[in-house]
């Protein structure tokens, strides 16, 4: 299993929880680490494929999804199966494919913004904390 705990109770009131979702084993690590470093974020969890991912997001309800495009079990179908469990979830493609179809598939899906792999960690984390607030916004 690869699934990253962590506590509802031990997330700070007002932090932006996050869920990874890739394949990628070190990659996924690597994003881990990046949003536990952040103090106005929380890890809700890490997963390495579309049942995972869809079963952590319904138990975790994260705020925001950081979602590989070509994920096991397919990234359009845990897109809208993340969107469905979790009301007001904003799903960030990240991806190492930016050509269109791609990006129809996952828009068809309902995803909120789709970036390409190789990014700054800035870059990332501000498209994070903007899909975030658009969240917290609304609740």
């Amino acid at each position: 299993m690869t699934e990253s705990l962590t506590s509802e109770a031990a997330t700070p009131e007002g932090s932006l929880r996050v869920l990874i979702c890739d394949d990628n084993d070190m990659l996924r690590t690597a994003l881990a680490a990046l949003i536990v470093a952040q103090p106005d974020f929380a890890l809700a969890g890490s997963a390495a494929d579309a049942d995972e991912a869809i079963r952590l997001a319904a138990a975790r309800q994260p705020h925001v999804v950081v979602l590989d495009v070509r994920f096991p079990g397919g990234g359009p179908y845990t897109a809208e199966q993340i969107i469905r469990a979790v009301p007001g979830v904003r799903v960030l493609v990240f991806s190492a494919y930016g050509d269109q179809g791609p990006r129809t598939a996952m828009a068809a899906a309902g995803v909120a913004g789709y970036l390409v792999k190789g990014i700054t960690n800035a870059r990332l984390l501000a498209e994070i904390r903007a899909l975030g607030a658009e969240v917290l916004a609304r609740r």
